[in-house]
């Protein structure tokens, strides 16, 4: 269908793109790349592997979607939220799904071979978003020319272990040249509150953003796991996984075997 209306109505500089494509295959993909299309991508599975791994199989979950793959052929990608209906409006956490391969909860669901580097997955969220909104040149690079869009975060972002990219925040934030959020050293520059998060249903106007769950427990996505752990329903932990039932469940090892590889170890996640 595509291609047919290219040929009535050439797509070429249309900037189309398709949402999510966490499914999409290689011959779509060199579709989209012979119509210079492109894709926008959420990290959904940050937040959704364990449930995608237990029903489709660890297999299925290692290039979902395939994003190392779609730069490769030379696709338009960008990261994004899909407005926050898919995914957390974050891109901390989605900087490290994209770099570790992992979920929130520590599952690794893609192998290093698929993951990005660290500069590849930056520009997803910075100068490769630009193409979808035809800002090419106009901002998503900190250069002259270019909008004062910009953020200092409190590490540095190509240093730091990979386990603690998820739960960097913000020390400074400016947009158009102006500070709109600045705390620690940068708290004077800071002139007025952010306004309240929308919309006014929105639990962070009673619980506080990331920033604020930083402030109160140091390193918020890092204590997932314990509070996986505390939230369990099981009596008691695994002698092998502890509570990361869902990486037992996601092995092609005979988990349900209580006799096998697993369960000679001790292993009674298949007990949950």
């Amino acid at each position: 269908m595509f291609e047919k209306v290219n040929q009535d109505t050439p797509l070429a500089g249309l900037n189309w793109f398709f949402d999510h494509a966490e499914t999409i295959s290689e011959k779509s993909i060199d579709r989209i790349a012979a119509l210079g299309g492109g894709v926008a991508v959420q990290h959904r599975m940050a937040y959704q592997g364990e449930y995608f791994v237990e029903r489709y199989g660890a297999g299925a979950a290692q290039a979902t979607p395939p994003v190392k793959r779609m730069l490769e052929k030379g696709i338009k990608v960008s990261a994004g939220t899909d407005a926050t209906r898919v995914a957390s409006y974050n891109p901390w956490v989605s900087l490290s799904w994209l770099i570790t391969g992992k979920t929130v909860g520590g599952l690794q669901i893609t192998p290093q071979r698929n993951c990005l580097d660290r500069d590849a997955a930056l520009r997803m969220w910075t100068e490769n978003v630009t193409w979808f909104s035809n800002e090419e040149g106009k901002k998503g690079r900190i250069q002259a020319g270019q909008l004062a869009d910009l953020v200092v975060p409190d590490r540095d972002f190509f240093a730091c272990p990979e386990s603690d990219i998820a739960d960097t925040t913000a020390l400074l934030t400016v947009v158009g040249g102006k500070v709109v959020y600045g705390v620690g050293d940068f708290a004077a520059l800071d002139d007025a509150a952010p306004p309240p998060a929308m919309p006014d249903w929105s639990p962070v106007r009673t619980f506080g953003g990331y920033g604020n769950w930083g402030e109160q427990e140091g390193a918020p996505l890092q204590s997932v796991m314990r509070r996986a752990a505390a939230a369990c329903a099981c009596a008691n932990d695994c002698n092998v996984h502890g509570h990361q039932h869902a990486t037992a469940w996601s092995s092609k090892l005979p988990i349900a075997d209580l006799k096998s590889f697993w369960g000679a170890l001790g292993c009674a996640c298949w007990a949950v």
